[in-house]
């Protein structure tokens, strides 16, 4: 799979709670505790398990962090985008706080 232009990359993000840092894709997601940040978690795996694409997931609390980039390729490529529209199609899962800061570069 190839690596995508970072102008792609940024088009594509646009409205979006990701972010691209450099050559990765990152959202954070606030939950209203950790109970709802593991349902979080697990609904990404499952979406991530469909497509044999697994992002890097950090839990803190209430608070996921996600990073999707593909090794092989050394930075985004369509398979990141696409798992990541997935992930924003989890409407009720991001918590009262939806994404945080959402939109930012």
């Amino acid at each position: 799979m190839d690596r995508l232009d970072h102008a792609v990359v940024d088009a594509a993000l646009a409205a979006t709670g990701w972010s691209r840092d450099g050559d990765r894709l990152r959202r954070t997601s606030r939950h209203g505790d950790f109970v709802a940040a593991l349902a979080f978690v697990n609904a990404v795996g499952a979406l991530a398990e469909d497509r044999n694409h697994h992002p890097d997931i950090a839990v803190h609390w209430d608070t996921v962090d996600l990073t999707l980039w593909t090794h092989t390729a050394g930075g985004v490529t369509q398979a990141d985008l696409d798992l990541a529209a997935a992930v924003e199609g989890l409407d009720g899962l991001d918590g009262p706080d939806g994404p945080a800061g959402a939109g930012a570069a």
